[in-house]
């Protein structure tokens, strides 16, 4: 009985509408219907025009306007208006005019929203009896869907958007309900909805074409748009990616990117396990490898990996290969073959080029062929022949990652400026390879600095560059500030002498100072010497600190020992330490012995093997004059400079 009811206000409704459009009455002001605190259906809109239909005086339109502004309407007021401007004649004049367009026309376009919501949300919201929304069958809300009215079934680009919104919005609850089925959290849910709109899309999009389809005809679109969300198994194929350590937005690009041929990514997925990648990293492999990739082939794909293979990439390599450079799946059989000549052209060895791809693969599949050979003829600018190009590749691969206007043009200006030439670029290149990497403002320029700072010469900053490349890896807070810091409070070297020492032996920088330079100076100054004098031996020979103690331990016994040689002598010449034990220091010793002289340390070892027989000859032949009591010869001008001094007062002291 109420559900036949609103039909009987309906028809009752629109015959007095008829008859209302058929003999209009007499014009006047047209007021919203006053507020009632009751509930009304549509069926006393036909009293409220006979109502209408008198000539209101002014004091009652004043009064009906005031009743307005106090209570205004609440309920049905929107329906009211919306009939009362269809079926009103268009050439009825209105005192208010203005004032009750605005008003209507802003109820005609929440109107227009209202039904689009209803037309398209999955669930009815339950209505009243009469409710104009409750029947989509009235022509009013037909003819917002069919345009058959000139003023409200006109369905701009706003309306169409906002209809396409709630339709999406429709789809994504499906899709939630979907996952919910598939034992999915909530939170899960709505994680992996956010990261698949393209994929929400494609499947509203097939949901309304399935209606084209016989056997989905009479369907809705929430059955259709389940149809298809079932029949694609992208569910089942979610559980099983995010089983094997996928995270929801590796699984969201994935679905996005394989251009809705879901079988491809399972299947990929598989290859990849067989070629060593494992884990989450299969998902690092699929969204980076490109969308071509799902595509092709698995015959492809292995002929690709064969290829490999038959140039020295290990097959239990080639999953770390992969993982770090997926564009080479991408490639074709052609470039992939292009690419490894290019390597295998410049001397480069297939186990070095399997070497080099293990190290970095990003040298093979990240640069175009121009950029490989543009790189290739910037280092043979230093100097370098084609073999020596591919060796130092096979080193050190990471410079073909480097940016030539990026990272080694502004260095190379750098050195130019400190006065390194060519060679020593090249120097550097070839034993440090890696100073072509680093950033020049972050990374060496601080170092640079520093060592301005604790006195080291400017012109004496690029040759220690050159000849110790490896100062400008080292870390400046980690590695060479610590070191700089114990020469001065440990080591005995003065704030005057640091930058001399550092200039010296700028290898000191790179010891440890645990394992190394601590040692050492807790040995010299065991043997007694001081540390102010450790402080002048170091100055003198920085090197010093470097030797193992293994090594100086011998010579040092053979000097007090064997040689009978006071402590004074180290102190004196340090580097006596560097010369060899059996190769410099027995040999000349047992001369000296033999012809019994005495040299000082330094022109014991200093001298090269003619000088130091020469040396030798002349001691022997004025100790024979001494003996003889012959008067000594006026001394030339050989005899008459320090050496002949010092080795006079030897010949004195030994004998």
């Amino acid at each position: 009985m109420l559900a036949s009811q609103p039909q009987h206000h309906l028809s009752t409704t629109l015959l007095h509408l008829q008859d209302y459009r058929r003999y209009p009455p007499p014009a006047t002001t047209l007021h919203p219907p006053a507020t009632s605190s009751k509930r009304l259906h549509l069926s006393p809109v036909s009293s409220t025009f006979n109502h209408h239909q008198h000539t209101l005086s002014d004091q009652q339109n004043d009064d009906v306007h005031s009743n307005e502004n106090k209570n205004p309407r609440t309920h049905n007021a929107k329906s009211t208006a919306l009939l009362l401007r269809h079926l009103s004649p268009q050439d009825q004049q209105n005192p208010d005019a203005e004032s009750q367009e605005n008003y209507i026309s802003l109820l005609q376009k929440q109107d227009k929203e209202k039904l689009l919501e209803v037309s398209l949300v999955g669930k009815r919201t339950p209505q009243f009896p009469g409710s104009i929304y409750a029947n989509t069958s009235f022509p009013l809300v037909q003819s917002v869907f069919e345009g058959e009215n000139s003023n409200l079934g006109y369905v701009d680009d706003e309306m169409l958007v906002k209809a396409l919104e709630i339709r999406r919005k429709v789809t994504k609850e499906i899709f939630k309900e979907a996952m919910k089925k598939g034992k999915f959290g909530i939170t899960y849910c709505e994680n992996m909805i956010s990261e698949i709109s393209d994929f929400i899309d494609y499947v509203m999009i097939k949901a309304a074409s399935m209606k084209n389809f016989p056997q989905f005809s009479t369907s809705s679109f929430n059955v259709r748009a389940k149809v298809f969300i079932q029949e694609s198994e992208v569910v089942p194929l979610i559980r099983w990616l995010k089983h094997n350590s996928l995270s929801y937005p590796q699984i969201g690009r994935l679905i996005c990117a394989s251009k809705r041929n879901l079988d491809s990514i399972r299947q990929l997925a598989e290859w990849l396990k067989t070629i060593h990648v494992k884990g989450r990293l299969i998902g690092v492999v699929l969204t980076r490898t490109g969308e071509n990739v799902f595509e092709r082939s698995l015959e492809e794909l292995e002929e690709i990996v064969w290829y490999l293979e038959s140039n020295c990439v290990r097959k239990d390599w080639m999953g770390i290969v992969v993982t770090r450079c997926p564009q080479i799946l991408s490639f074709s059989m052609e470039e992939v073959k292009s690419r490894t000549e290019f390597y295998l052209s410049m001397g480069m060895t297939k186990n070095d080029f399997g070497t080099m791809l293990f190290d970095c693969p990003m040298v093979f599949g990240n640069l175009s062929m121009e950029e490989m050979n543009q790189k290739v003829a910037y280092l043979k600018e230093f100097g370098l022949n084609n073999e020596d190009v591919g060796r130092l590749l096979a080193f050190k691969p990471q410079l073909m990652a480097c940016s030539i206007e990026e990272r080694w043009m502004p260095l190379v200006k750098y050195f130019y400026y400190h006065g390194i030439s060519k060679d020593g670029m090249r120097r550097i290149l070839t034993m440090k390879p890696w100073v072509f990497c680093v950033d020049l403002e972050k990374t060496i320029a601080p170092k640079v600095q520093f060592l301005r700072d604790i006195g080291v010469q400017e012109d004496a900053i690029g040759t220690m560059l050159a000849r110790f490349p490896s100062l400008m890896t080292y870390s400046l807070h980690k590695k060479i500030r610590p070191v700089v810091i114990f020469l001065l409070t440990k080591a005995g070297v003065s704030q005057q002498n640091i930058g001399k020492v550092i200039a010296l032996g700028p290898e000191l920088l790179g010891c440890s100072i645990v394992n190394k330079l601590d040692h050492n100076v807790k040995y010299f100054l065991s043997l007694g010497i001081s540390l102010s004098q450790l402080g002048e031996m170091v100055s003198d020979f920085p090197m010093l600190l470097r030797y193992n103690i293994d090594v100086l331990r011998p010579k040092y016994r053979y000097l007090r020992r064997m040689m009978i040689r006071p402590l004074q002598d180290v102190i004196e010449f340090p580097r006596f330490f560097s010369y060899s034990l059996e190769d410099r220091i027995i040999p000349r010793h047992k001369v000296m012995v033999e012809n019994r002289v005495n040299f000082k340390l330094r022109y014991m070892l200093k001298s090269s093997d003619e000088e130091f027989d020469m040396r030798v000859k002349d001691a022997v032949e004025r100790r024979r004059r001494f003996e003889s009591g012959a008067a000594l010869e006026q001394p030339s001008d050989y005899q008459n400079d320090d050496m002949y001094v010092s080795q006079t007062t030897e010949f004195l002291e030994s004998i």
